[in-house]
C-alpha cells in the first residue's frame, strides 16, 4: 500500500513538470505585468511636460481711455500669449458671451479675463490724486472639466497673468522715472532734500509698478457639492465600464455551464451536464441579447445607490438612465464578440482594451492634452472616453448636445452595432469553416 501510495504521488506531479501546464500562464502573467504599469504609470506620471494646447480662453474687454491711445490690456493679453512658447495653453481670443457659452459647453478648462477698466485703473496708478484700485486680471476655472484639468489651466492662467503684469509693470516704472526728472540731472542735485523726501514718498509706488496687477481667481463654471470635487463623472462611467465588462464575463461562463462546455464548481462540488450542439453564432446572439438585457438591471442599480442612497448631485436622470444602459450594453456586447473571436484570451485582451488603456484616455482624471500622444489617439476610439464624455455632458454641462453627449451618443451607438456586427461574421465564419465547440466524438444531448 505504502508503494502504490508513493507511485501514485510521483504520477500526479508529473504534469507539474511539462510545459503546457505551466508556460501559457507564466508567459500572459508576465506579459500582463510588463504591460500594466507601462500602460498606466506612462499616461500619468508628468501631466504638465506632456501638456500640450489645453484649451481656455483670452477675453480682452479693456476699453482706451483720453491719453491712451491703445488700450494696455492688448499688451496683456500678447504677454499672456508670450508667456507659453511651449503652447502648453491654446488660448483662444473670444468675447465674453462666447467664453460662458463654451465653458457650459465643456470646451474650455477656464477663461482668462482682461476687464473693460484696465487701461484706466493702469493709468490711475501713476496719475495724479489719490491712490484707486489696482488693475485687475480675472482667472475662471472649470472644475466640470475635471479637478485637475482645471486646477493645471489656473496654475497656467495665473503664471501667465502675473508674467505680464511684471512685464507691464518694467514699462511702467521705466514711464514713471522718466516723467519724474524732465529737467535732468541738474535739477536733482539742486534740491536733495526734497529728492529724498519725495524718494521715500515714491517707495510704495515704485513697489506697485513692479507688479501692478491683481489677479482674482473664481469659479467660471460652478458645479455642486456631492461631485467629488469634478471626479464623479469619471467614476460614474468607470462603474458603467467594470459592469458591462463584467456582467460579458459571468454571462458567457453561465452560458458554457448551461450548455455543458465547461464544469459547474461550487466549492468541492463539480459536476457537468451533457453538451448541447449549438451554433458559434447562436451562442453569441444569446450571450449578446442576455448582457444587454442586464444592462437595463445593472444601471437601475447603480442610480439607485450613487443617486439614491449616496445622494450624488446629478440632474437629467431619465438620459443618465438611458445612457447608462446603452453605455453598458455596447461594452458587453463589444466583450462578447472578443469571447466569440478569442476564447479564454479575450478576457485579458479585453482588460486591456476595455480598462487599462482606457483609463489613461478618458479624460476622466487628467485631461487628454496632458497625456501622451499615444494616449490621445486613443481617446478618438476607446469606449471609456465616449462614455465619459456622455456622462460628464449630463451631470455637469445641462445634458447639452454640443458638450459631448451628442458625440458620445454616436459612438456608443456605432460601438454597439459595430460589436454586433463583428461578433455575426467572426462566428459565422467559424461556423462555416466547421470549428464547433463541442468535440466530434463528445456525445451531446439530443
Amino acid at each position: 500500500m505504502s508503494s502504490r501510495y508513493r507511485d501514485h504521488g510521483r504520477t500526479s506531479f508529473t504534469p507539474l513538470l511539462t510545459p503546457s501546464l505551466w508556460g501559457m500562464p507564466t508567459a500572459m502573467v508576465a506579459v500582463l505585468a510588463l504591460l500594466l504599469p507601462l500602460i498606466y504609470m506612462g499616461g500619468i506620471l508628468d501631466p504638465r511636460g506632456q501638456m500640450r494646447d489645453l484649451p481656455v480662453g483670452l477675453v480682452t474687454e479693456d476699453r482706451a481711455v483720453p491719453g491712451s491711445p491703445e488700450p494696455f490690456g492688448d499688451a496683456v493679453a500678447a504677454s499672456v500669449r508670450a508667456a507659453d512658447p511651449d503652447r502648453h495653453i491654446d488660448w483662444k481670443s473670444l468675447d465674453m458671451a462666447e467664453a460662458r457659452q463654451q465653458l457650459a459647453s465643456d470646451r474650455l478648462f477656464g477663461v482668462l479675463v482682461i476687464p473693460a477698466d484696465f487701461t484706466a485703473r493702469v493709468r490711475a496708478l501713476t496719475g495724479p490724486g489719490p491712490a484707486q484700485a489696482r488693475p485687475r486680471i480675472d482667472v475662471l476655472t472649470n472644475p466640470a472639466a475635471g479637478s485637475l484639468g482645471s486646477s493645471l489651466a489656473g496654475a497656467a492662467m495665473q503664471q501667465a497673468a502675473h508674467a505680464a503684469s511684471a512685464k507691464l509693470g518694467t514699462t511702467l516704472s521705466a514711464s514713471a522715472s522718466g516723467a519724474a526728472s524732465p529737467a535732468g540731472d541738474g535739477a536733482a542735485a539742486a534740491a536733495p532734500a526734497s529728492a529724498a523726501a519725495d524718494g521715500a514718498a515714491a517707495s510704495p509706488v515704485r513697489l506697485l509698478l513692479a507688479d501692478p496687477v491683481e489677479v482674482t481667481v473664481s469659479v467660471g463654471h460652478p458645479i455642486g457639492a456631492r461631485t467629488g470635487m469634478g471626479l464623479s463623472a469619471f467614476y460614474y462611467a468607470l462603474l458603467l465600464v467594470l459592469l458591462g465588462f463584467l456582467a460579458a464575463g459571468i454571462v458567457s461562463g453561465g452560458t458554457d455551464i448551461a450548455l455543458g462546455y465547461a464544469p459547474s464548481e461550487v466549492g468541492p462540488l463539480r459536476s457537468y451536464r451533457p453538451p448541447v450542439t449549438i451554433s458559434r453564432r447562436t451562442a453569441f446572439l444569446l450571450n449578446s441579447a442576455l448582457t444587454a438585457s442586464l444592462s437595463f438591471v445593472t444601471s437601475s442599480l447603480l442610480m439607485a445607490v450613487t443617486v439614491g442612497f449616496l445622494d450624488m448631485d446629478a440632474a437629467h436622470l431619465p438620459q443618465l438612465w438611458v445612457f447608462s444602459v446603452a453605455a453598458t450594453a455596447a461594452v458587453g456586447v463589444g466583450a462578447q464578440a472578443l469571447t466569440s473571436a478569442l476564447g479564454a484570451l479575450a478576457q485579458p485582451v479585453g482588460m486591456l482594451f476595455f480598462i487599462a488603456l482606457a483609463l489613461p484616455s478618458s479624460g476622466g482624471t487628467i485631461p487628454v492634452q496632458a497625456v501622451p500622444h499615444a494616449y490621445r489617439f486613443l481617446a478618438e476610439f476607446e469606449p471609456m472616453r465616449q462614455v465619459m464624455d456622455g456622462v460628464r455632458a449630463i451631470l455637469f454641462f445641462d445634458a447639452r448636445a454640443d458638450a459631448g453627449l451628442l458625440r458620445a451618443w454616436t459612438m456608443t451607438g456605432a460601438a454597439l452595432v459595430g460589436a454586433v456586427v463583428a461578433g455575426l461574421a467572426v462566428t459565422s465564419f467559424y461556423d462555416r469553416r466547421g470549428l464547433q465547440r463541442v468535440p466530434r466524438d463528445l456525445p451531446a444531448a439530443s
